[in-house]
């Protein structure tokens, strides 16, 4: 054989060897692609069966959160529940006439509102609204520079808005105060503030009144404007729920945080014996977000986000419910996919900021119905600065957004039971003396506000999924979940109307039939 044909041959052994390299690190690389990706399947089935909530399960958060709510109301301190007293006895009911205000201090904004009653059920005039910055050095002034302006400012308003029929210095006004703060109640129209958040660092305001603050700035600024009803967004909710459904017996917040509260009867208030309201109920703000059970299905991710947070320990039925949490809880199994495969793209390092991922963003990309997930690879790209993520990583993006969503409104449809059960709307009560088998489960109205159930559509599916599974169909055919829209505004001056009726109609707050 000639130089020619052994050089040839060596040539061909030299590229068949080559091939086979090449083909045995394709298959190399395709073995460790499959065990990546069977590392994230095992994240993802992980997550799954931390976070189920079977019916039987959360038919046991039902019964903590109504133990826990009976606790709440025995002692202070007797519960993670504070079971606020809010001191409305007296709700809108439809009957009320005239004009009311609203002055809703929320954060660096606060809005005032003029609100027109006729004195028809749910028939209110377009509020006359305003809001306005607040000027970040009153922020940490004093006390008496923050309600001078706000004062100033609501006086202009109350001028512009009353020109039309005559503006009278002399007349009075009533006046229903929001306040987003940590607020202590000491009676409907008074209440000590127990700390500043959202920026503000008033020293001089902390552990003092801040409706009779208010009351003075509005006497030095020569408005004749009262108070007459201090609350929360959701006693407000509540409120608004009520004026458009007597059968309005709680209201719960989900958005951005959550809370909840209801209409007990006074009796009920252990820790509080002796108090008497001329209905004989009390509005109870429950503070629910800081509601905790060994039932609930909590996560190697809760518990980290929880150690990290401003506040460990604290809120736990929040940071598992709320708008504020829920992507971030995304973000964090998601990271934890990314360190077992590459599956999700190039280098995920803005990944890695905390709360990077807004529930918005997700409930975007978790309602996307296009059949290649487009909206999916759009978000994350934008978001995360990535090229293109490959399919199966949306998909599992996807499956990640619809765990965490569901338990998280599965727990907020037993929490809402919860209250049901402690008052008796749960379908378990029996009336009249008959038989629980013949007792008939009373039409109950629950008031709902937050963009997380209003907007997020798989979420308020969830919840009512599981609202059904709770109670049954026939008992959750009697429950009805109705979306209010600004409670802290409209419910505001409504409570005021209520408040300031001196004889009101036989048909407030004693007319929710209570247990």
């Amino acid at each position: 054989m000639g130089r020619i044909g052994v050089g040839a041959m060596a040539v061909v052994g030299l590229v068949a060897v080559a091939a086979v390299a090449v083909a045995g690190v394709a298959v190399g690389r395709s073995v460790r692609s499959r065990r990546r990706w069977r590392r994230v399947l095992g994240v993802l089935r992980e997550l799954e069966d931390a976070c189920e909530t079977p019916v039987g399960r959360l038919r046991q958060v039902v019964d903590a959160m109504a133990v826990e709510m009976h606790a709440g109301l025995a002692s202070e301190g007797g519960s993670k529940l504070k079971m606020l007293l809010t001191f409305v006895d007296t709700l809108p009911n439809g009957n009320e006439k005239g004009i009311y205000y609203a002055l809703d201090l929320g954060g660096t904004n606060f809005r005032v509102l003029q609100v027109q009653l006729e004195g028809r059920r749910s028939s209110i005039f377009p509020p006359e609204v305003e809001q306005q910055p607040i000027p970040q050095h009153l922020m940490t002034s004093t006390r008496e520079d923050l309600f001078d302006f706000i004062a100033a400012s609501l006086k202009e308003f109350v001028e512009r808005k009353e020109v039309s029929f005559g503006y009278s210095p002399e007349k009075r006004r009533e006046l229903g105060f929001t306040v987003s703060f940590p607020v202590k109640q000491t009676s409907v129209s008074s209440g000590i503030l127990i700390r500043w958040t959202k920026g503000f660092a008033i020293h001089d305001m902390v552990g003092k009144d801040i409706a009779e603050s208010l009351q003075l700035a509005l006497a030095r600024n020569g408005l004749n404007m009262r108070v007459v009803a201090l609350v929360n967004d959701t006693v407000g909710t509540l409120a608004l729920g009520h004026y458009h459904d007597p059968d309005t017996v709680a209201a719960v917040i989900i958005g951005t945080g959550t809370n909840a509260c209801y209409v007990e009867r006074t009796d009920a208030i252990i820790k509080c014996q002796g108090l008497v309201t001329t209905s004989g109920l009390m509005v109870v703000n429950m503070e629910w977000g800081s509601f905790w059970s060994s039932h609930l299905p909590r996560t190697s991710y809760d518990i980290d986000l929880d150690a990290e947070s401003p506040n460990p320990n604290e809120q736990g039925f929040e940071k598992m419910i709320s708008g504020m949490y829920l992507g971030e809880i995304v973000r964090r199994v998601i990271l934890r996919m990314s360190q077992e495969s590459d599956i999700f793209g190039a280098s995920l390092s803005n990944l890695s900021i905390p709360f990077i991922l807004r529930t918005p963003l997700m409930a975007a990309m978790h309602e996307d119905n296009s059949p290649d997930l487009r909206e999916v690879d759009e978000k994350w790209r934008e978001m995360l600065e990535v090229p293109e993520v490959p399919k199966k990583a949306r998909k599992v993006i996807v499956k990640v957004c619809d765990i965490v969503t569901r338990r998280a409104a599965r727990l907020a449809a037993a929490g809402i039971v919860g209250i049901l059960k402690k008052i008796g709307r749960d379908g378990g009560s029996i009336t009249g003396g008959r038989s629980r088998g013949d007792a008939r489960m009373r039409r109950s109205v629950v008031a709902i506000e937050g963009g997380l159930y209003t907007s997020y559509t798989m979420f308020r599916e969830y919840l009512l999924e599981a609202l059904r599974e709770i109670l049954g169909e026939d008992d959750a055919r009697h429950v009805i979940l109705k979306v209010t829209e600004d409670g802290s505004g409209l419910g505001a001056a409504l409570l005021a109307a209520a408040s300031h009726s001196s004889t009101p109609p036989p048909n407030t707050v004693d007319s929710v039939q209570m247990p």
